[in-house]
């Protein structure tokens, strides 16, 4: 879920095409959870294979990806490695969320509550370490680079993007921000229509690009300043100070310029504050990875899919094509270097 930073963040509103070139370090932890929470059928059950293999994450890696690189968008997935400790307690918090979720979930469906039930069942997602190696299967068939990061996903792909290997990063948590990624894109794997929780309204979500320069340009602060701010409103690494969000903290930091000065005008606690600080001013990156785009190989993604986890043949012909397509395109901006 990470900090919430909506209220006070400068957003412009972006099409696909406007990517087009780019390349995109994708926060994959974040893009599968939004996988398997919305791909699935009315009643809220993910989709499965004859097995009763949960497939929602391989279908929206297949066809968003598919979809990225036909915008003519190069991504680069960037996985989680371990937790901080700091993080536990969110963990633990989110895990009693979904197995309440869960059981609400199941009671829906036997009071025949279709609507209820499948808003309890996106809150009740779980991605599980063999669904995340099933990702990171795929996209070494489909010749996507995918990066392993030491400890948070957000901190690499932001590393990647500082360092000029890719543009922005892709995900939908504002912490981006937080880790000072020059370009934070949202809703990148998610355009299109979609239903609004609870109600029968349909939007069209599009992409937004939110570069961290403007945002601290705008709010007039630093990125020290606006990592307290997020602290103040509770990251994944700590609890913030109850009644506080975006607009209150942004105008006490900037009343008292910093954590320690605000903490101590409201006569308040945050425990370890300075040890998230460094998780975010002084992030667990690494240089060990390469990224490289290669040819696809249809026959593995074929086996895997349709075989395998029974994926109808033509769609994932069709999903592939994209692929192919994307290669033999003369538009596209340095074609070599993809494959």
């Amino acid at each position: 879920m990470g900090v919430e930073l909506g209220g006070i963040v400068l957003k412009e509103n972006r099409k696909l095409d406007d990517f087009k070139g780019r390349t995109i370090a994708i926060d994959a932890y974040n893009t599968l959870y939004q996988f398997i929470s919305i791909i699935r059928q009315p009643d809220g059950t993910p989709l499965t294979d004859s097995n009763g293999r949960v497939t929602s994450h391989l279908t929206g890696l297949l066809y968003r990806t598919a979809n990225l690189v036909e915008a003519g968008i190069r991504p680069v997935y960037v996985f989680d490695g371990k937790p901080s400790p700091l993080k536990m307690t969110t963990i633990e918090a989110r895990s009693n969320i979904r197995n309440k979720a869960a059981d609400e979930w199941k009671k829906a469906l036997e009071e025949g509550d279709i609507e209820k039930a499948r808003a309890k069942a996106m809150q009740s997602s779980r991605l599980t370490p063999e669904m995340v190696d099933e990702s990171k299967q795929l996209l070494d068939m489909l010749g996507v680079p995918f990066v392993q990061a030491l400890s948070e996903g957000e901190a690499q792909a932001g590393y990647l993007s500082k360092k000029g290997e890719a543009y922005g990063v892709g995900s939908q948590d504002f912490d981006v921000l937080l880790f000072n990624a020059p370009v934070l894109i949202r809703n990148l794997t998610i355009t299109g229509k979609r239903k609004m929780p609870g109600r029968k309204v349909y939007v069209n979500v599009e992409p937004e690009e939110i570069r961290t320069e403007n945002v601290l340009k705008k709010l007039g602060i630093t990125i020290e300043q606006l990592v307290d701010i997020g602290i103040l409103v509770g990251t994944d690494f700590n609890e913030g100070i109850k009644g506080i969000g975006p607009k209150t903290a942004l105008k006490l930091i900037k009343e008292h310029k910093n954590l320690e000065n605000v903490l101590k005008k409201i006569n308040k606690e945050i425990r370890d504050y300075d040890e998230v600080r460094k998780i975010f001013l002084e992030p667990k990156v690494t240089d060990d990875y390469k990224i490289e785009w290669k040819n696809v190989d249809e026959n593995a993604v074929k086996e895997f899919l349709c075989e395998i986890h029974d994926f109808s043949y033509s769609r994932v012909e069709n999903a592939l094509k994209k692929f192919q397509a994307a290669k033999e395109s003369g538009t596209q901006k340095n074609l070599e270097e993809w494959f």
